[in-house]
This record gives C-alpha cells, structure tokens and sequence, in this order.
C-alpha cells in the first residue's frame, strides 16, 4: 500500500459562543515539525513530558472557553488515572489562585474545557498540571503563550514544583518538535552541565519558580 498524504484535508471545529468555524494544523503541515511556527491561539500550548509507555513524548494542550457557570471538562485522556488526576489538580489549582494571576479571570461565569492531544503516541502522560494550569489561565485572559514554546515541568497539588528528568533527552525532543523557546522549573538549571552545550544553544531559554511565574514567563505579557 502506498502513503497517505494529508496536505489537502483540513480538519476544523465550529466555536459553540460565536458559531465560527476554526481551522486546526495537523502535523503533516508546515514541514512536518509537531509544533509550528507563529502565534498559537490564547490556551494552545505544547509540552514535552513522559507518556504512559515510559518515552518522552510531545502533548498539546487546547482550552475552549465559553460563557456558563464555571464548569470544567477533560477531553483525550484516556483511562490513564494519574493523567486525569493531574488535570483535575490543574483545575483546583486554578479555581483557587485565578485572582493571584489576573483580576480579569473569570472561574465563575465562564467554562472551561481543556482537550489532550498525544502527538507521538507515547501514551499519556501524568505530568500535565503545570501545562494545564498556564492553558487555563491562557485562555481565560484570551492571551496566547509566546511562539513556538514548549513548558517543561509540572507540579503538586500544593503548587510545589518538580524538575526535569533526563533534560537532555528531553530538550533533544523539543527541538525535534520544531520548539524555538523553552521554559523549564528553576530547579532543573544545575542539570544544565549535562546538556550538550550545541543542543542547548537552540532554544531561548527561561526559568520559573512557581506555578504564577511559569503563566507570566508563557505568555510574556503580564
């Protein structure tokens, strides 16, 4: 059989507030590379983490927002507990700090639903939290992260964060995804002398301390 090729299709979705229909890339586009350039929309975010089949593996994070009564939903999971577990953490975390962040978020009057994508068939991961925390509260200012981005790291259901296993390998994925500009936990910068110094010369480079800094260093505006 010979390969398919996906460059004429278009995949898109119908906005439920505003009934405008939205086109979505696919990874067939723009060169092959997972994550393309340009500025995404406010809540599309990309990080790179290890999936439930113990790889390194890129997800992609895309957060609708809609007027309602501050519900949450969780779409592309799977059955793996400890991913959904992390979003659910991700979703507490942002109910009770969204005002810390931004007077202008909403957790009340608004809904949020929050879509994972597993790019590369890694099985999904259960370090998603921090990801999702910086997708909601993207989309609840209506701010996209900066361009071509990847987040590193995720965290505890006190906001405590973890560092980066294997930062070279992981930073080796990011860069084969198309990332231009990565953040990673402060706590990860004495695994730096294990990076290749021509690998680590890639990517603009950024640290964050805790959970508000990892959202003001994402989208680089507040």
């Amino acid at each position: 059989m010979g390969g398919m090729e996906f460059y004429d299709v278009n995949f898109s979705y119908i906005d439920n507030e505003s009934q405008e229909e939205h086109f979505v890339s696919v990874p067939e586009m723009g060169g092959g590379k997972l994550i393309p350039e340009g500025i995404g929309k406010p809540g599309q975010i990309y990080t790179v983490a290890t999936g439930d089949a113990g790889r390194k593996g890129v997800f992609k994070m895309e957060l609708q927002v809609v007027k309602g009564s501050g519900k949450y939903s969780k779409t592309g999971l799977g059955s793996v507990s400890g991913a959904k577990e992390g979003i659910e953490i991700a979703f507490q975390y942002f109910r009770a700090n969204a005002k810390k962040i931004s007077g202008q978020i909403s957790t009340k009057e608004m809904d949020y639903h929050l879509n994972v994508q597993d790019l590369q068939g890694v099985g999904m991961s259960e370090d998603l939290t921090l990801t999702a925390v910086v997708a909601l509260c993207s989309g609840a200012m209506n701010i996209p992260v900066q361009e071509s981005l990847v987040i590193l790291g995720t965290m505890t259901i006190g906001g405590t964060i973890k560092k980066v296993s294997n930062l070279a390998d992981t930073l080796q994925v990011c860069l084969d995804a198309g990332a231009k500009r990565v953040i990673m936990p402060a706590s990860s910068a004495g695994d730096i002398s294990t990076v290749p110094a021509e690998l680590f010369s890639k990517f603009q480079i950024n640290f964050y301390s805790d959970p508000e800094d990892a959202v003001r260093k994402s989208l680089g505006k507040i």
